[in-house]
């Protein structure tokens, strides 16, 4: 496939709005609590006949400060003693989750996210993955894709040199922004030196892939203080960029109150920041994945997306598409056969949880037959720019004008507009469109339809 993107200003104003981001569908929106513990087992359980391999997921929730601009599932604490009680309880919870599934299965795939994973210890981090290695059969042969969320001032040297022998060998390095005034304004005061010499030691120690995090839209940002900042990372090389848009949203996010809300870049600044750094990192060589995601045209990223075997779950662009996703720690969220499940979102209710000898999931969501299909279409959409109308047809024995028909409707004025082409054997996403691909999806989610509220932050 040709993977080149245009930014198109008017038709980006034009599109503008709020959308999903599709790292599940159904969406975290549908999940409801009559879908729980009992569920998830039965899945759990009849997925071991499809024998398929396994990607785990542990949410570390603690962070030792608080940065104003984040949305995730976190705890802010200096206390580290709470890092023994949550992972006596997630060992715990290794041990129930392993009872469920066939000891055979490879886990092809491996993340730690948070929160600040490396808010554990070494010893932590070694009995964390030690007693995973217990009960799960994790690949020694580094073939698998085992990742790690960094903050570069919770680590070192040392850490670094641990987690390759773990078997780590991806990470994702925070950064945001290294602009002095922004770093105050959002409480994460970073320096290149303690970032770079993070990545330098994963080097060292073989790391195969390093993405860096940055965040566009953020108090004090403009055009020419964010260029500065991509003139720093791409001296050092990364494999990977995620380029993140800040939603802000105070009422749903404590910490962004702290915020100054005229502090922020207009719509049109953070569009001329947007539009700077796509056609920068064009420039430089890299290939747009999708959905804020940059990579080297020989990154295993940009390979899969050729090859058409990406793939996307909650962690963000995958290269495994068969895993059933086992997640594990507060607020996690697992996609195994045809559901999808959370965990309990606070510590307490986790832990009351997992003392009963008790599976956390709280809620989830049982895919239907339509659900599947969907979600078959969004996927290769998201992933891959496009899909084969026949292929859909074949694989889900439907008429694709026929059952999708009101959706058929609605493409003819996305062509219109210059973000697809599309005939009877295919869609496909044009260098214009790539930068919207959330409203392209949209037009087949059919639980956006029946919405009567939007609960997202706008696509770009």
């Amino acid at each position: 496939m040709q993977q080149t993107t245009v930014f198109d200003l008017d038709l980006i104003q034009r599109y503008d709005k709020a959308g999903p981001r599709y790292t599940s569908y159904p969406t975290a929106v549908q999940f409801h609590e009559g879908f729980a513990s009992k569920e998830y087992i039965e899945y759990a359980k009849n997925s071991n006949v499809d024998n398929a391999p396994l990607s785990l997921y542990f949410h570390i929730p603690f962070c030792d400060t608080v940065c104003f601009y984040c949305a995730c599932n976190k705890v802010a604490t200096k206390n580290h003693q709470l890092a023994v009680e949550y992972l006596q309880r997630l060992l715990k919870e290794i041990e129930l989750q392993a009872a469920l599934f066939d000891k055979q299965r490879p886990v092809t795939q491996l993340h730690w996210g948070g929160g600040t994973p490396t808010f554990l210890n070494l010893d932590e981090m070694w009995q964390l993955m030690d007693t995973t290695r217990q009960h799960f059969n994790l690949l020694d042969d580094d073939t698998g894709e085992y990742s790690i969320e960094i903050d570069p001032r919770e680590a070192d040297a040392n850490t670094i040199k641990l987690l390759r022998e773990l078997g780590f060998n991806r990470m994702s390095l925070g950064v945001q922004d290294f602009d002095p005034k922004v770093q105050k304004a959002v409480n994460r005061i970073q320096t290149e030196a303690e970032t770079f010499a993070v990545l330098e030691a994963a080097r060292k120690e073989g790391f195969r892939s390093i993405s860096i995090d940055l965040i566009y839209g953020l108090p004090h940002q403009t055009q020419d203080s964010f260029k500065t900042t991509l003139d720093k990372v791409l001296q050092v090389e990364p494999e990977r960029l995620s380029i993140f848009n800040y939603a802000h949203l105070p009422t749903l996010f404590k910490p962004q109150r702290r915020i100054n809300e005229t502090d922020l870049p207009t719509p049109a600044q953070k569009l001329d920041v947007l539009q700077m750094t796509i056609n920068y990192l064009l420039d430089a060589g890299y290939v747009y994945i999708g959905m804020d995601h940059f990579a080297k045209p020989d990154d295993e990223l940009a390979v899969a997306q050729r090859n058409g075997t990406l793939y996307r779950n909650f962690q963000g662009y995958a290269t495994h598409a068969d895993c059933d996703l086992v997640a594990m720690g507060s607020t996690s969220i697992s996609k195994v056969g045809a559901s999808y499940s959370q965990n309990v979102k606070t510590l307490e209710e986790y832990y009351a949880r997992i003392d009963n000898n008790e599976l956390a999931v709280f809620r989830g969501i049982a895919l239907n037959e339509d659900d599947v299909l969907r979600r078959e279409v969004i996927t290769q959409l998201i992933c891959h720019f496009g899909l084969s109308i026949p292929n859909i047809e074949k694989q889900f024995n439907i008429d694709f004008k026929q059952y999708f028909a009101q959706e058929w409707t609605e493409l003819d004025k996305l062509q219109q507009d210059g973000l697809i082409t599309y005939d009877d054997q295919m869609i496909e996403i044009l260098p214009a469109g790539r930068l919207l691909v959330r409203n392209i999806c949209m037009v087949f989610d059919i639980y956006l339809r029946q919405a009567k509220e939007q609960r997202f932050s706008k696509v770009i």
